[in-house]
């Protein structure tokens, strides 16, 4: 049965138990990366995956703590030996900065480096980002710092559905994003700039209509109360709310 697994779960802070965030969605025939903070190789073996499963990687946006390892997963894997083609997805500005800092590391000479394709994505709402026969994904752009997106995956023809926030303020366009979704992954920072705090996140899960919140993207337990953050988008959302930890898993139910 296909899966998502959350790699990490915390904000731009990592610490102990919290990897910044970043999530793979497991199917039976291949294995797709959302965002790549640091040690991705190892952290998806940690969670069972080999990385000749991974066929695709989806940039949510530039931020260091979602890109940070991306230039270890494509040399990691071409030294483990990958041979299969790899493809990567992203906004202009999220695609144009990947190549670049790739370049600065001259990575298209190593010797035998397998394909790497990169997609430029339109900030369009629902735009399709790949289709094959079990996901379809779909990215609508949420309101950050840079240009960022949000993801909808749909599991064979909408037999399940999990929308992703990714890091956004509380917009209308997450709502259209998640509509009916099983599952709401949403970023729950708190009060810092353009980010989304546990209520506002339980409000978006409210309007959408969906049947799950899954809290991610949350600071540091020094920062914050974990306890509160949960009561928080409780007293907003009336269906079920999870505070998502590291290697967690959300299955795809079909019907």
């Amino acid at each position: 049965m296909a899966k998502l697994i959350f790699l990490g779960t915390a904000n731009a802070v990592a610490y102990q138990g919290h990897e910044n965030t970043f999530l793979v969605l497991q199917g039976e025939e291949s294995s797709i990366l959302v965002d790549c903070s640091s040690r991705p190789v190892m952290r998806l073996k940690d969670a069972g995956i080999d990385q000749n499963d991974l066929s695709d990687l989806i940039i949510t946006h530039f931020h260091p703590d979602h890109v940070s390892g991306l230039a270890t997963l494509i040399m990691d894997m071409w030294i483990l030996g990958r041979e299969k083609d790899f493809h990567i997805h992203g906004c202009e500005h999220a695609i144009s900065r990947a190549i670049k800092m790739m370049d600065l590391f001259g990575w298209q000479d190593w010797a035998g480096i397998y394909p790497v394709h990169f997609h430029t994505l339109p900030l369009d709402e629902l735009a399709p980002v790949l289709d094959n026969c079990e996901f379809k994904i779909l990215s609508s752009p949420v309101q950050h710092m840079i240009p960022t997106i949000g993801i909808r995956i749909e599991y064979r023809g909408g037999e399940f559905v999990v929308a992703y926030s990714s890091d956004t303020l509380p917009i209308p366009e997450t709502v259209r994003l998640a509509a009916d979704a099983d599952v709401l992954i949403h970023e729950a920072t708190g009060t810092t700039f353009h980010h989304s705090t546990a209520s506002q996140a339980g409000e978006i899960a409210s309007l959408a209509g969906v049947k799950e919140l899954y809290l991610i993207h949350y600071p540091p337990e020094e920062m914050i109360s974990l306890d509160l953050t949960l009561s928080e988008a409780k007293k907003t959302f009336p269906g079920n709310v999870y505070l998502a930890e590291d290697f967690m898993e959300v299955e795809f139910k079909g019907e």
